[in-house]
């Protein structure tokens, strides 16, 4: 989960050219300073259609019990932890932590660049991209196998044949890609759809984007894939249904963006996002019902008693409470990074709505929950200016202190 104050447009851009600079394992040292236009958008999950309040209310200063009890095993996490850093020739590779918390392998070995990447859910293959080519490699990083090759990048239009954003879908059969669009590729023979094709306009004599597209998460039915639609000033996300192929856009009451932490409800019938900063993109938390599209603006970043409201990494538990960050501010923060509170709430964000901890959280710039909701994985910025990865911590709902899993870890998924 990242931090931006950019135009949908130009986060998918970057999303699909990705190039970022990030510090060696063996050393925490210095990060070089990311733009804003960085890779966006990850997903959860969460609950059904919430039934919204007239406003915000403040968060109860009393604290709540703990979301769970701690693990009975030696084990620190529900599974392993993958991540993004340079390796000590300084290319971004995707590493794995053990459940231990302490055991790092590094999985891929590539000569260029890995730029995105996912992990199966059934069996932990690792579907990645790096030098414009699709690849796969089983659990531990063997059997490197290239499903599809880009080529040479298009220098006068990128977004026509740059390969990016690697899903899997829950039964681990197929993996959704950007390469023009959206694009399905079916493990068993092979076989390659494009179901949306990017849609570029050149009359005016200059390349203007109408609609590009891109996979987010799929729904835990494995019935619908969430995607990302930008367009030349702005974008929204959509909703694209496997059993019809077709493709439902959300589009907010108000006409902005639906944006930008995006999670699945745990019975596939609606999307939360949520945003902690504020500027093109509007900050707040969405919810939008996957059967018709309509978005209810739950926490609007500008509340009607003129405070501003800013969420993060929303996730909805076993107990069917509503987990995120967030906080609601009289000013608008002058950095991009908000201080945030750990909260709990019911489906609406407001209703119920209570501080897990005392700690206000400084410079997050992505946010993992377990599946669970007993911790989160939180990496935090070394500085404010840095807005792409961190030292990752386990940060617990309770009076636990935090552990530190690595100095960096950028773009973090589970395994299996």
């Amino acid at each position: 989960m990242r931090r931006m104050r950019v135009t949908s447009a130009f986060l998918l851009t970057t999303a699909a050219i990705l190039a970022c600079a990030l510090p060696n394992l063996a050393a925490p040292a210095t990060i070089p300073a990311a733009t804003l236009a960085a890779r966006t958008m990850q997903a959860l999950s969460a609950l059904a259609t919430p039934t919204i309040p007239p406003a915000a209310t403040p968060i109860p200063t009393q604290l709540a019990s703990p979301t769970s009890a701690p693990t009975t095993t030696s084990d620190l996490l529900p599974h392993s932890l993958y991540f993004l850093n340079n390796d000590k020739n300084g290319l971004v590779q995707i590493f794995r932590i053990e459940r231990d918390g302490k055991t790092i392998t590094q999985i891929t070995f590539e000569p260029a660049n890995v730029d995105s990447y996912d992990i199966s859910p059934k069996d932990g293959s690792v579907a990645y991209v790096s030098n414009n080519q699709l690849f796969l490699v089983d659990v531990n990083g063997a059997g490197r196998k290239m499903l599809v090759d880009g080529g040479a990048i298009n220098e006068n239009n990128r977004l026509s044949n740059t390969v990016g954003s690697p899903v899997w879908s829950p039964d681990g059969k197929t993996i959704a890609y950007a390469e023009d669009g959206l694009n399905f590729y079916t493990l068993d023979g092979g076989a390659i759809a494009q179901v949306l094709k990017n849609d570029f306009d050149t009359s005016a004599g200059f390349l203007q984007v109408r609609a590009v597209y891109s996979p987010v998460r799929y729904s835990p039915d494995g019935g619908k894939l969430l995607i990302n639609i930008s367009y030349s000033e702005n974008g929204t996300m959509g909703i694209y249904f496997l059993a019809n192929q077709t493709m439902m856009k959300l589009n907010r009451p108000d006409g902005g963006m639906f944006c930008c932490h995006a999670s699945w409800t745990p019975d596939s019938g609606g999307v939360y996002a949520a945003s902690p900063t504020t500027g093109m993109i509007d900050s707040g938390l969405l919810y939008a019902n996957a059967s018709n599209g309509t978005v209810s603006v739950l926490l609007p970043g500008s509340a009607p008693d003129g405070t501003y409201n800013f969420a993060d990494a929303p996730l909805v538990g076993p107990d069917g409470k509503l987990y995120f960050f967030f906080n609601n501010l009289t000013q608008i923060p002058t950095s991009a990074h908000t201080p945030l509170y750990m909260v709990k709430s019911e489906s609406d964000g407001v209703t119920g709505r209570t501080q897990l901890k005392p700690d206000l959280f400084q410079n997050i710039n992505e946010v993992l929950w377990a599946p669970d909701a007993s911790f989160a994985v939180v990496a935090f910025a070394p500085v404010q200016d840095v807005y792409e990865g961190g030292e990752a911590e386990v940060v617990y709902p309770d009076a636990r202190p935090n552990v530190v899993l690595t100095s960096f870890a950028e773009n973090m998924r589970w395994g299996p």
